[in-house]
């Protein structure tokens, strides 16, 4: 995989995954938490979550291949869930969905594994964004690198969540609208590349 095909792998998870809008929502789950406990909060999230990427990686279209649908197909129907998940961004209804969604008890003892692994960080858009990257791949070297490209926005993510705190503090709620924005925009160009790769596939587009 050159570096053509990595730039808009990094970008699709990127934006997908989204650190920068999962931290206000991590801050919030950990309020009122001591420094050790909210970084090991955030190192079992990503562990987490990285583990459930991992598996859809490897067996993702083995899964799919199972249950006869076809990678094209795929394509398709992962473009037009990351295009939603692009207007939820732009639209700001992205954020109100994982506010209601982690809408948890005060006395929640651990929100590592649900909801930030699952489904903040490893949900539906990544999940089918890293099967679609995973199929693009060629041989092994496609593969590591895709997996490569995760592990370094997991990284991020990770980096973030240990930085909450200097964060909140510099973005404030207006920056990471804004920030949140723009990243919805670029995700709406890379679903519709997706649709035209699928539909490429199927012979319908040039």
């Amino acid at each position: 995989m050159d570096a053509a095909l990595l730039i808009p792998a990094f970008v699709t998870l990127f934006v997908v995954i989204d650190p920068i809008g999962l931290t206000p929502i991590f801050i919030a789950l950990t309020a009122g938490a001591d420094a050790r406990h909210r970084r090991a909060v955030a190192y079992r999230a990503c562990l987490v979550g990285a583990g459930v990427l991992f598996l859809f990686a490897f067996l993702g279209e083995s899964v799919l291949n199972f249950i006869g649908i076809s990678m094209p197909a795929f394509r398709i129907s992962g473009g037009i869930l990351l295009f939603l998940t692009a207007l939820d961004m732009l639209f700001e209804r992205r954020n109100k969905r994982r506010e209601d969604k982690t809408s948890t008890p005060q006395d929640m003892p651990d929100p590592s594994v649900f909801p930030i692994a699952i489904p903040l960080i490893a949900g539906p858009g990544a999940i089918a964004s890293i099967i679609l990257l995973t199929g693009q791949a060629q041989g092994a070297v496609g593969m590591a690198s895709v997996l490569g490209v995760l592990i370094a926005v997991l990284l991020i993510v990770l980096l973030l969540f240990l930085s909450a705190g200097v964060i909140e503090r510099m973005l404030g709620t207006t920056g990471i609208t804004v920030v949140t924005r723009l990243l919805g925009m670029l995700l709406a160009a890379l679903s519709v590349q997706f649709v035209l790769d699928g539909l490429r596939a199927f012979g319908l587009a040039s």
